[in-house]
């Protein structure tokens, strides 16, 4: 299995769909399913009856997941996206920016 590219946590940017261009942070990531649920995109609303355990109803909204390679991470420097590499400094396998070569947190 290869090294996970995005992880809980990240800055990352939506690159297509009705999103496109926002950016958030990653809620959860879903690798045997190939998708990530991102904070404030992609939000699904669930229109719920009244019940017992909620009288009121309403309506539920919460992120759902979307394709992982619908999004990129976000190159720290100016927050663009970027490609992921791996590299060995000081001993330790760590994620480096393509576009900055900044390393990547997280």
């Amino acid at each position: 299995m290869a090294a996970a590219k995005i992880k809980k946590g990240d800055q990352v940017v939506v690159l297509s769909g009705k999103d496109k261009g926002r950016t958030g942070t990653v809620a959860r990531v879903l690798p045997s399913e190939g998708k990530v649920v991102v904070e404030g995109v992609n939000v699904a609303a669930r229109h719920r009856k009244p019940t017992q355990s909620n009288p009121q109803g309403g309506i539920d909204r919460a992120p759902a997941p979307m394709a992982i390679s619908k999004v990129a991470i976000a190159d720290p420097k100016d927050g663009k996206p970027t490609r992921v590499r791996f590299e060995e400094r000081d001993g330790k396998k760590v994620r480096i920016a393509v576009k900055s070569g900044e390393k990547i947190d997280g």
